[in-house]
C-alpha cells in the first residue's frame, strides 16, 4: 500500500464546535481563512448545535440562518439551562460518529469542548471512548459553578492543548483562566476581538507546528502496535521502529 493510501484511511479527526447562536457551516467558514496546510491531514466534522437559536443572533445579515446553540445561560454564567441534555447529546455524537482524535471549539464551543475533555479525565463521560488527545480553544472559557469546577478542573488536564486569546476579546481573562486548566498550555495571542482571528505568519508557523506534533505522534503509537504485533524473527524491533519513523516524516510532509 501507498505511504498516502494509508495516511488517508488513518487521518486524524476532529470535532469542531461552533459558538452561541451560529451554525457548524459558520464555523466552517470561520476557519477557511486560515492556512489550509495547517489541517491538510485532518478530517474536521462540523455538527449544528443541539437547540435552535432562542434570540437574535450576531451573525444575522453576515452569514444565512439557521444558527443554533448548545445551550442556554444566565448573564453571569453561573446559570445553565439544558447543558445536562447537550452534554449527553455530544457524548452520543462523539461514540457513533468518532472517534474522534480531537475537539476545537470557538466561545461556548470551546467551552464546552474542555468540559467535554476534563470530564472524560474524571472517568465522568465518554467511559468508553478513546481518550481525546489534544483541544484548539477560541475564546473559550470556563463553567464557574463548583459542582462542575470540582470535576472538570479538579486536577490539570494533560491533553494537549491550543488557546487562542484575544486581546481586545471580551473574554480574554476567562480565556487565560481556561488555558490554567491545562497542562503545559499553548497559548497564542493576537490583537483581536471575540473572533476566530485571522493568523499571521508566526501563528500559523506555531499552529502547523503543533498539529505536525499531534501526527508524528499519532503515527509513532500505530507504528508502534505495528512493531509490536511483528514476528520478532523478521526484523529487530529497533530497524522497524526506524521503519515507522521514516513513514511518519514521509506522510507529515506531503501537501
Amino acid at each position: 500500500m501507498e505511504v498516502g493510501d494509508e495516511h488517508r484511511k488513518r487521518k486524524m479527526r476532529i470535532l469542531c464546535l461552533h459558538g452561541f447562536r451560529t451554525s457548524g457551516s459558520f464555523l466552517k467558514k470561520q476557519l477557511s481563512k486560515w492556512n489550509p496546510s495547517i489541517f491538510a491531514h485532518f478530517d474536521l466534522d462540523f455538527p449544528d448545535g443541539l437547540f435552535p437559536a432562542g434570540g437574535k443572533s450576531e451573525i444575522e445579515g453576515i452569514f444565512p440562518p439557521p444558527y443554533f446553540e448548545w445551550f442556554q445561560f444566565n448573564k453571569e454564567f453561573t446559570e445553565y439551562t439544558n447543558l445536562e441534555e447537550c452534554i449527553s447529546h455530544l457524548c452520543e455524537y462523539i461514540t457513533s460518529k468518532g472517534p474522534f482524535n480531537g475537539l476545537l471549539g470557538f466561545s461556548q464551543g470551546a467551552t464546552l469542548s474542555a468540559l467535554l475533555i476534563g470530564y472524560q479525565a474524571q472517568g465522568k463521560v465518554l467511559k468508553d471512548h478513546p481518550p481525546i488527545k489534544f483541544l484548539i480553544s477560541i475564546s473559550g472559557s470556563k463553567f464557574r459553578t463548583p459542582e462542575i469546577c470540582e470535576v472538570a478542573y479538579k486536577e490539570p488536564i494533560k491533553a494537549k492543548s491550543v488557546h487562542f486569546i484575544g486581546e481586545k476579546d471580551w473574554l480574554k481573562l476567562p480565556s487565560e483562566d481556561l488555558a490554567a486548566a491545562f497542562q503545559d498550555p499553548i497559548i497564542i495571542r493576537h490583537p483581536q476581538g471575540h473572533t476566530v482571528p485571522r493568523l499571521d505568519e508566526g501563528a500559523t508557523e506555531q499552529l502547523i507546528k503543533c498539529t505536525k506534533e499531534l501526527l508524528v505522534q499519532n503515527y509513532m503509537q500505530n507504528g508502534q502496535t505495528k512493531i509490536e504485533q511483528r514476528n520478532p524473527k523478521e526484523t529487530s524491533y529497533e530497524a522497524a521502529k526506524e521503519e515507522e519513523i521514516m513513514k511518519t516524516e514521509e506522510v507529515v510532509e506531503q501537501e
